[in-house]
């Protein structure tokens, strides 16, 4: 194409001519470099504080204690429960027995189902387990927002199926201690990141 101020041939690319700098008309505009986020990397990581290791650790154990606390609270209320009414019946061994079999039952189901909502639901509805929220940390993707369902199922699975391989849970459970955005190994799986909580700090 051609200057429209001197006539000079110039790149079609080019945004002002090269031989007198009129701007080109009709050139080609300069795209914008891609985002951080879409090499996958975090979009608002400068602004962002990765949480630290312990915190992370304390996290982990309030969510084990919560979650051991409401098991054992169902558990002990059915086991109460079933015993009362076999004990109404006057077969107090049966009613021992049965109270047993329901509690355990009811512990590994219980526990299922809870640690379900507290490390899948939570996450994708709020951002944070119980015992993460009580350290004020936010799971989030590389834009900054909440995971989608799906991405923290990923993460939940990720993070289960780690526990069946031998010593993997603990590299997993340290790796945040040399990682630079102080991810876990399922965080990487997943993309996401454990940050503090601006709105709640």
């Amino acid at each position: 194409m051609f200057c429209s101020k001197c006539g000079q041939s110039v790149d079609a690319t080019a945004a002002f001519c090269t031989f007198c700098g009129a701007p080109v008309l009709g050139a080609a505009q300069a795209q914008p470099a891609p985002s951080p986020a879409a090499w996958g990397a975090p979009a608002a990581a400068p602004q962002w504080v990765y949480a630290p290791w312990g915190d992370r650790a304390l996290g982990y154990v309030v969510d084990g204690l919560v979650i051991l606390g409401m098991v054992v609270a169902l558990g002990l209320l059915t086991a109460l429960f079933v015993g009362g009414l076999y004990g109404l019946e006057g077969r107090m061994s049966d009613g021992m027995e049965g109270a047993a079999c329901s509690g355990v039952a009811l512990f590994i189901v219980a526990g299922f189902f809870i640690g379900l909502w507290n490390r899948f639901y939570l996450i994708y509805t709020r951002g944070y387990s119980v015992g993460q929220g009580v350290m004020k940390l936010k799971v989030v993707d590389a834009q900054g927002q909440l995971l989608t369902p799906g991405r923290a199922f990923i993460r939940l699975i990720m993070h289960t199926l780690f526990g069946f391989v031998p010593f993997l849970p603990v590299l997993d459970f340290l790796w945040p201690l040399w990682d630079d955005h102080r991810q876990t190994l399922h965080d990487k799986v997943a993309n996401s990141y454990v940050i503090y909580d601006p709105a709640r700090r």
